[in-house]
């Protein structure tokens, strides 16, 4: 028998869309939540229509980007704009712990389920909404996505080379951030509702998420006064505090292959050039210490990388860290994948059924280990409405005619 799921018996009821919420409610799904998505095709979640697909088939079911954020999770797929369809999820809730949702503010208010008429149907729910700005103060209207967010947090300000415009990042890794946010948020929120009784609304920002993440340069100017400074040395992956040389990524054999070197100390700076056979660097005016190396930064990188450009990445690390230099890949998917020992010796990569494909497929797992209860994937990603009269049979006890009823009207699709 194996070891019990955290958060067995909690049941969300789960409005999210995209990455934010579903992040979310991913986390609470493999801590062993019963996450059940409310879906209408009218108004689809655009990652079913992600172009990556799953097992070579088409169509809304075969999203890999849904695959990824949905797993353990149920869909059921309901009208919340007719009266039936209203009054089916105010059902739902009142046999839930959790309700969780991801639109811009005032969307589900809009639809007649504001927190206090919640309240009225589950007095102790708790109610989390993730938005770009909350749900209050003069921007609570505006929506935002998770490079916006990023922006107006300050983080793109921060990010990029030296000189160059705000970079910001190639993925919406402030998406993520307000799940991870939301789903600690949760989990002490049923701890305060264990404890009294008592539910909440949590009132999640995004962009607040993201100015957590400022921190040092927030400080430096409420302190000092300073802005922050993309431009001056060093650029790049170059080491900022300490400044010490050679710190870079390095070009190896193969098509956009590379590897780290970061040297701190004079010992693993002599390692280093001994295992390079290159003894000659030790005695170069221009190397002999790390002042001087830093001062000739650029000719130092173009002479170790002439030799990492004889070897694999793997090469690189193994025979430096062999010799007490840090080193490392920068891993693609098949280092990551394939090659990896200590993601395999973790069992990182479990393999989940696909339940429109029929296949399985290797994903990420929860990166926790617990001694004593388990966090784990036991579904993958639910088909569109696929668990639409379970819900209304075994959780909501309804009859098939009620059930007919419901279709009739188009309440549920």
């Amino acid at each position: 028998m194996g070891k019990p799921n955290l958060l067995n018996g909690i049941r969300v009821v789960d409005f999210t869309h995209i990455v934010a919420g579903p992040q979310c409610t991913r986390i609470l799904g493999d801590l062993g939540a019963q996450v059940i998505r409310v879906e209408n095709e009218q108004g689809l979640d655009s990652t079913r229509t992600s172009p990556i697909k799953v097992g070579g088939g088409d169509g809304i079911n075969r999203s890999g980007m849904f695959e990824y954020f949905n797993r353990n999770k149920l869909s059921i797929t309901i009208n919340a704009r007719l009266p039936l369809g209203l009054e089916l999820i105010k059902r739902l809730i009142s046999v839930s712990d959790v309700v969780i949702e991801n639109f811009s503010s005032r969307v589900l208010e809009n639809w007649g389920l504001s927190y206090e008429e919640m309240c009225k149907v589950k007095p102790d729910i708790i109610y989390t909404s993730i938005t770009g700005f909350g749900h209050n103060g003069r921007d609570r209207e505006y929506s935002t996505w998770g490079p916006t967010a990023q922006a107006l947090s300050g983080l793109t300000m921060m990010s990029g080379l030296p000189g160059e415009r705000p970079a910001g990042w190639g993925y919406s890794f402030l998406d993520h951030t307000a799940g991870y946010n939301a789903a600690i948020a949760i989990l002490m929120a049923l701890h305060y509702k264990n404890k009294t009784g008592k539910g909440q609304w949590l009132d999640l920002s995004q962009i607040e998420t993201g100015m957590v993440l400022t921190g040092p340069s927030v400080l430096d100017y409420t302190v000092n006064g300073r802005p922050y400074r993309r431009e001056g040395s060093p650029p790049g992956n170059r080491s900022r505090n300490p400044r010490v040389a050679p710190h870079n990524t390095y070009k190896c054999i193969g098509d956009d292959r590379w590897c780290v070197i970061s040297i701190f100390h004079e010992a693993e700076w002599e390692n280093f050039c001994n295992t390079i056979n290159r003894k000659d660097l030790l005695n170069n005016p221009k190397f002999i210490t790390n002042s001087e190396r830093i001062l000739n930064e650029d000719d130092l990188d173009s002479e170790i990388q002439s030799w990492t450009l004889t070897k694999s990445p793997e090469e690189v690390m193994t025979l430096l860290q062999n010799a007490g230099v840090p080193a490392g890949i920068v891993q693609n998917n098949e280092d990551k994948f394939e090659k990896d020992p200590q993601l395999q010796a973790r069992e990182f990569f479990p393999e989940v059924l696909h339940r429109d494909a029929g296949e399985k497929f290797p994903t990420d797992g929860f990166p926790v280990k617990f001694s004593h209860t388990e966090a784990n994937i036991r579904a993958g990603s639910p088909p569109l409405g696929a668990d639409t009269e379970f819900v209304l049979k075994e959780l909501l006890e309804m009859e098939d005619e009620e059930i007919a009823t419901l279709y009739e009207e188009a309440a549920i699709l």
